[in-house]
């Protein structure tokens, strides 16, 4: 990402000395309300969840154009590079963000990760598993669910949240290619 002067943006110092204007579609572009100490959702994570907590982050990230930070494919500006101070500034917010939104006990076991997309890997790598127990609790749920004392409205809304929740289980990353996204791994994994 090349940095253009843009009369749209926000001042940035580059670290040399000289300021450029950032195009407020920028990754590296921060709103003045943008700190350290805001968190991304209402409840912190507490290791059960996992899949509404992400999507949660994913929306707040997204919302803020900072997806590229916890994304596999973003590449990282070289150190030597004007962007690179920019990136890093924007990776420590980010960082800082993604520890605000979780319990102490969690973000204490993630707190050295060198950045954002680190930290992200870490827990996906430790919570967003399939787990067959939960998939077994929430076919058990579906399958147990009545319409009771609900109204029409509540009993569809407790049973659309249950299929979400299934889908976000199901879902199966199929890779037929000699590649290494990785897609095979999480593909027997889950299976």
């Amino acid at each position: 990402m090349a940095i253009t002067p843009e009369t749209t943006g926000s001042e940035t110092n580059t670290g040399n000395g000289s300021s450029v204007a950032l195009d407020q579609t920028s990754p590296y572009f921060l709103h003045p309300s943008d700190s350290p100490r805001m968190t991304l959702v209402l409840t912190p994570f507490d290791g059960s969840g996992y899949g509404a907590w992400r999507r949660s982050v994913l929306i707040a990230l997204s919302a803020k154009n900072k997806l590229s930070y916890i994304e596999s494919f973003s590449p990282i500006p070289r150190s030597d590079s004007a962007e690179f101070k920019l990136w890093s500034r924007c990776n420590d917010l980010v960082t800082s963000w993604l520890l605000n939104s979780l319990l102490k006990k969690i973000a204490g076991s993630v707190i050295y990760s060198k950045s954002a997309k680190d930290l992200w890997k870490d827990l996906e790598d430790r919570f967003g598993q399939p787990n067959g127990a939960m998939l077994y609790h929430l076919q058990k749920q579906l399958a147990d669910l009545v319409q009771g004392s609900y109204d029409t409205v509540g009993y569809y809304t407790k049973m659309n949240k249950i299929w979400d929740e299934l889908d976000t289980l199901y879902t199966k990353v199929t890779c037929s290619c000699a590649c290494n996204c990785g897609g095979n791994d999480k593909m027997n994994k889950s299976l």
